[in-house]
């Protein structure tokens, strides 16, 4: 009988997705909250109609083993790349100001955009000719500066 892979079982192993649904889509938003970057790892290409970040996600998939280990929480450098892009706009970010921080707390497929819902009120949308995403972790994991999980209230 095979067996559905968890969530767990990728540990030390580099993140590789791929998104043509919504259903992926919903599983790369919850691997992608609480991701931070600034705007300047960001890149538009409007010819080759590609969106790109270098995202620091947190690694949920490792939150329980670090409790369990009692060591750090970890961070991972991940490369997400969004195609068949026409249009992207914005809410909230400040353009001018490529050290501004933004974080995301959620992606979504609505309408032909992908929606990153940011944290302070921000949103950054890509209008898509289809969804065609990939996220792949490009550095080794490292230890969350803040030591600390993302903690969000329920209320």
């Amino acid at each position: 009988m095979v067996q559905d892979a968890r969530f767990e079982d990728a540990e030390k192993l580099p993140l590789r997705l791929k998104v043509h649904d919504a259903e992926d889509l919903a599983v790369v938003s919850a691997v992608l909250q609480d991701a931070i970057l600034p705007m300047k790892e960001t890149s538009w290409q409007p010819d080759a109609k590609r969106f790109g970040m270098l995202v620091n996600r947190f690694r949920w998939e490792d939150k329980t083993h670090a409790e369990t280990g009692k060591r750090p929480y970890e961070r991972v450098q991940s490369m997400l790349v969004i195609d068949c892009v026409q249009n992207v706009s914005s809410m909230g970010i400040d353009h001018a100001n490529k050290e501004q921080i933004i974080s995301i707390l959620a992606v979504s497929y609505e309408a032909d955009k992908v929606i990153f819902t940011l944290a302070g009120d921000g949103a950054l949308a890509l209008d898509v000719e289809c969804l065609d995403i990939t996220v792949k972790d490009v550095t080794k994991p490292y230890a969350a500066i803040s030591k600390s999980a993302p903690n969000h209230p329920l209320d």
